[in-house]
């Protein structure tokens, strides 16, 4: 009887250690775009490095969604993706999702995560945009901005619009942090 009261304490210990553990910025459940899915992002994502990006259809930023997409590719099996975030707060995005996810698919090739729509600025910022900005001190400004996130859950660095996926900088920065 001892023993097994042990065994439940022990369970119960070590499974709210494994809460705690969660980095902030993961502290989430999100919506798959175009879905009723939703995601555990501490769940899915824990223990990667990740790029989360707010995206826009009709943006004359939209075709970084090739070079995510390759950035993706190359890095996944290292235990890195990306996270898109479609955001109409700068009136660029679909009101439908079913055309938001049609042109990442069809038109992109997007195989990395994407989720619901979200805003990520102002007031009305999602609270893990709103997290990203108060760590960075920087609050999207445009579409395709990007934050990494290293494997622990650390935030560090943001990246305006202008900063392709292939820039040298950001992919530096990216193969730094999976080396971690």
């Amino acid at each position: 009887m001892k023993k097994r009261t042990l065994a439940i304490v022990l369970a119960l210990l070590s499974s709210t250690a494994l809460a705690d553990s969660c980095p902030s910025v993961l502290k989430f459940m999100k919506r798959k775009l175009n879905s009723q899915e939703t995601v555990n992002l501490c769940e899915e994502y824990k223990g990667k490095t990740l790029l989360i990006v707010n995206t826009a259809s009709y943006c004359g930023f939209t075709k970084q969604f090739k070079g995510l997409e390759a950035m993706y590719e190359k890095y996944r099996d290292k235990d890195f993706t990306v996270l898109g975030f479609p955001s109409h707060d700068f009136n660029q995005e679909a009101k439908d999702e079913k055309k938001t996810a049609e042109l990442c698919e069809l038109t992109y090739g997007v195989e990395f995560p994407m989720f619901e729509p979200t805003s990520v600025k102002g007031d009305n910022a999602d609270p893990m945009y709103k997290m990203l900005e108060r760590e960075t001190g920087e609050e999207p400004s445009w579409n395709f901005n990007k934050y990494l996130v290293d494997k622990k859950g650390n935030i560090l660095k943001h990246y305006g619009s202008r900063v392709r996926p292939t820039d040298p900088e950001l992919v530096n920065d990216i193969e730094r942090a999976l080396a971690m």
